[in-house]
């Protein structure tokens, strides 16, 4: 029997295919760096071991599973090479591991997270699935019918994908140390949608995913009058959305879902085609959709005292639009505080106007220092930059959290892609 061994197992792509393994009866264990992980709890909970990174964890008959992250220099893959074990990384093994199902690829700059999570949960309510979530999450099923994952364009890591089927959410300019311009990102989902073996399911609200071309059927979802799938009469309360939806300008059918905002109809409209596509029982999709209560760090609430804390994983002014829309929806009536950590200086500098802009939606506005990553060169810019560009805006650190207590009744949103959760955690210890 092998033994699947990962290098770099707490890495949230890396912690999820080891519990889809797990779960299939494959032998997985892994290491990493001491330092704790959220991606632990769910490695953890399944008996998966985790050991510290040592060559002594390298043992003949393995077979190495490598994180990205980790150079081939690693002292784990260099004892692999010496022991002349099969060395695969990442992408590629899941490449190679979904042919043995029909599978789904959720790509896209913004909500692929919570697509992923939100076609799984109601693809499982029909089928056997097997899924793999970008924050940390990965199930899978011995007779899986279905492998859903998510596919993510940084370094155009999706290139390792041929999947069947592929949503593809939108087109937006990311990765500003990657990608140079829009046409560079358009350029990579491109490349992808040739490699889509039955069909894409695009917004065709967006326009940069109306230009795209593919040699299988192209099918458009959104709100615009000429999509394939159309969400039409929606309503907005303030316990969620329900909307109607038509195929090609003939009624199919009304969904409802506990969730806020346009984006959210919009993931709800992909998945709703997906299932169409496949003959899933609209039925089953509709109570599906109901019972679904998220991914992690996506609009995940706690209330404490007068004041509600959201936290969520926006880090492009676009998805800080959608967050700050969707608490406007739940909450109409409250001040809303966003507490903001931007991630990495390449996309702050980048998108500086653009963050000022879209965080100016909430009430009031506390930033945090800038979460850099190792390779990159910061120049002069700071966090003070964006704060001059938003009124009222204040800096916040963990040690003068208490700032926050002022706001009685509020709902404040911590977001980032850093480790803003350091901010939340330090005051909830201060107010508890």
């Amino acid at each position: 029997m092998t033994i699947y061994h990962f290098v770099g197992i707490k890495g949230s792509g890396m912690s999820a295919l080891a519990q889809v393994l797990h779960d299939m009866n494959f032998q997985v264990q892994g290491s990493d760096v001491e330092k704790r992980f959220f991606t632990q709890q769910a490695l953890e909970q399944s008996g998966i071991k985790i050991l510290p990174f040592q060559k002594e964890n390298i043992q003949p008959g393995m077979t190495i599973i490598a994180g990205n992250a980790f150079p081939d220099t690693h002292e784990e893959i260099q004892e692999a090479m010496k022991l002349g074990l099969p060395i695969v990384r990442y992408h590629r093994f899941l490449g190679d591991f979904m042919q043995n199902f029909t599978s789904i690829a959720v790509a896209g700059a913004h909500g692929k997270t919570s697509t992923t999570g939100l076609l799984a949960h109601v693809m499982k309510g029909a089928k056997p699935t097997a899924f793999l979530i970008g924050d940390g999450t990965g199930k899978g099923e011995e007779n899986a019918e279905y492998f859903v994952f998510e596919a993510c364009e940084y370094r155009r890591h999706f290139l390792s994908y041929f999947p069947d089927y592929a949503i593809m959410t939108n087109i937006d300019f990311d990765h500003p140390d990657y990608f140079a311009n829009i046409d560079d990102v358009f350029s990579a989902f491109q490349e992808m949608a040739l490699q889509v073996k039955k069909g894409i399911f695009a917004c065709g609200d967006d326009e940069q995913l109306q230009k795209i071309q593919a040699k299988v059927p192209v099918l458009f979802y959104g709100f615009g009058e000429e999509n394939d799938y159309q969400a039409k009469n929606v309503v907005k309360t303030t316990e969620g959305t329900t909307f109607d939806v038509f195929i090609r300008n003939n009624f199919y059918n009304t969904f409802s879902i506990p969730t806020f905002g346009d984006h959210n109809v919009l993931n709800s409209l992909a998945v709703i085609a997906v299932c169409h596509y496949e003959e899933i029982n609209a039925d089953v999709v509709k109570q599906n959709l109901l019972t679904f209560h998220g991914v992690k760090r996506r609009f995940s609430e706690k209330k404490m005292g007068s004041q509600i804390l959201i936290d969520d994983y926006a880090h492009h002014p676009t998805e800080i639009k959608a967050t700050l829309n969707a608490a406007r929806q739940k909450y109409p009536e409250q001040q809303i505080v966003a507490v903001f950590q931007p991630h990495t200086f390449s996309r702050t500098q980048a998108f500086l106007g653009y963050f000022a802009e879209s965080l100016s939606m909430a009430d009031q506005v506390y930033l945090c220092e800038i979460f850099g990553s190792a390779r990159e060169n910061h120049g002069k810019l700071s966090i003070k930059d964006l704060q001059e560009k938003i009124a009222g805006a204040e800096i916040l650190s963990e040690e003068n959290t208490a700032l926050l207590q002022k706001h009685e009744n509020s709902i404040i949103i911590f977001m980032g892609a850093g480790d803003i959760q350091k901010f939340q955690e330090a005051y909830e210890k201060q107010i508890s």
